[in-house]
């Protein structure tokens, strides 16, 4: 999430109120409706403003909202007269344009191009009616970087969802949305606890240092520019540098920063996940 709401605040900065003349799709499956009908509705219409909901991009554009999302490997890269913006997932070698995992490119009237790029497929573009667009982000939880992520919101939610996996119940995108694999693990190193364990098993201090630790990793994160591990930058010129700050994402068999002790990975909700054996119980 901070690195989608860190490319959100880059892209608004440029293209706001700028004009879509024309979009190419390059073997994208994912988008909705089909892309000549796509195309055909897109077309002239301008940003009027960039939203997120979890890790979901909203572009509101007149008529219609175009919904965004990156998924695993996806990446939004905007190429103006002067510079490349660039965010989403740290994915290397992607940064030349278009290139092989280029699956949509947006012309604007202005001269920028807004180059949508995806190794895995598994992001989507949607252009939906307001009235769609909220219908598909009813089920999506509290964003965490919000006033409703309050403590008493968090008591009630581990209480109930007391038997779910803290790794697995934190990805769910519901009822908390938003967080992915990176800031989970290191929001549980920052807790010490372990992200195999169950929500349940947590005491009533473990349960608060995890909600700081959430809130704290991601404040973090999006105040570095997320976790850019190449050559991703943002409107300013400035490189994501929270990979610098990563405790055990990553750093399978490396030494614990703290202790010593070697990061073990494992796999949890389908996911690698790292955590320090020591530090954390």
């Amino acid at each position: 999430m901070p690195e989608v709401e860190t490319i959100r605040r880059d892209l608004l900065s440029v293209i706001f109120k700028k004009q879509i003349v024309r979009v190419d799709f390059l073997g994208m499956t994912r988008v909705f409706p089909e892309a000549a009908l796509f195309r055909r509705r897109v077309q002239k219409l301008s940003v009027k403003d960039i939203r997120r909901v979890g890790k979901l991009l909203i572009f509101d554009l007149e008529k219609y909202q175009m919904m965004v999302h990156l998924k695993m490997t996806g990446q939004l890269v905007l190429k103006t007269r002067t510079d490349v913006i660039s965010g989403g997932h740290p994915v290397k070698g992607l940064m030349e344009l278009p290139n092989k995992f280029t699956r949509a490119i947006f012309y604007f009237k202005s001269g920028e191009e807004l180059y949508f790029n995806d190794m895995r497929k598994f992001g989507y573009i949607k252009l939906v009616s307001p009235e769609e667009a909220r219908k598909i982000i009813a089920p999506y939880g509290v964003d965490p970087l919000t006033n409703d992520f309050s403590q008493d919101f968090w008591r009630a939610v581990t209480k109930k969802y007391g038997r779910s996996i803290v790794k697995h119940f934190l990805l769910r995108q519901t009822p908390i949305s938003g967080l992915g694999n990176i800031y989970v693990d290191e929001a549980c190193f920052r807790a010490k606890i372990r992200p195999t364990r169950l929500l349940g098993s947590l005491t009533p201090k473990e349960q608060g240092d995890l909600y700081k630790g959430i809130r704290r990793v991601l404040e973090l994160s999006i105040a570095n520019r997320g976790t850019s591990f190449n050559t991703y930058r943002g409107a300013d010129g400035a490189k994501g540098v929270f990979y610098k700050f990563l405790h055990v994402y990553g750093r399978n068999k490396e030494k614990c920063r703290k202790c010593k002790t070697p990061i073990v990975k494992v796999r949890v909700a389908g996911r690698g996940t790292h955590y320090c054996p020591t530090c954390q119980v």
